[in-house]
């Protein structure tokens, strides 16, 4: 099955980076993945497409890091990550959570 992974960003925010990064060399281990990226632009955008801050990671749309408390909006987002509080999932969280996708 394939799925399609998308990095939102925004400018303002260079965090997105390093999880491009990553997102890059996971998509490049498996031909069932592709990878775009989705530069959010305005607050008016960020509120349409639901952003949660830099870097947001959706797998086929969906964002596997939700949470009701992070608001939507032109911000660095924070994730949850063994080591404590992080500006990107680490690679095995974003491993883990491409992988749920196919199930």
């Amino acid at each position: 099955m394939t799925h399609t992974i998308t990095l939102q960003y925004f400018d303002g925010c260079p965090n997105w980076r390093h999880t491009l990064s990553d997102l890059r060399e996971i998509v490049s281990q498996d031909p069932d993945l592709s990878l775009t990226t989705e530069r959010i632009e305005s607050p008016e955008q960020a509120e349409a497409r639901a952003f949660r801050g830099s870097p947001t990671v959706l797998v086929d749309g969906v964002d596997p890091f939700a949470d009701s408390d992070t608001p939507v909006g032109l911000s660095c987002r924070v994730y949850r990550t063994p080591d404590g509080r992080a500006w990107s999932p680490t690679s095995i969280q974003l491993r883990t959570a491409i992988a749920a996708a196919g199930t």
